[in-house]
């Protein structure tokens, strides 16, 4: 798995997106006291359910793995010349 440029801050937007995703369809309201890891993995379960994102086998669920999943899937969302690519 090959490393993203900006990767801790592609992922940090990853998480604000995919839980303003994920409570926009009215599945879920994540509360303060939640953790990043257990938003993480709602959202990574979410956008497999959506089709959105392919999923990885189980035996490679893992935070680093979804961690970089999320990245990539947010980065496509941007356009070319956002900085987070550069």
């Amino acid at each position: 798995m090959k490393k993203l440029k900006n990767e801790g801050a592609l992922f940090k937007q990853a998480l604000l997106a995919g839980v303003k995703y994920a409570e926009g369809r009215g599945v879920v309201e994540f509360e303060a006291s939640d953790s990043a890891s257990e938003k993480l993995l709602y959202i990574y379960r979410l956008l497999v359910h959506d089709k959105i994102i392919q999923a990885l086998p189980e035996d490679q669920v893992a935070e680093k793995s979804l961690r970089h999943k999320l990245s990539i899937w947010y980065s496509k969302q941007l356009p070319k010349d956002h900085p987070l690519l550069k």
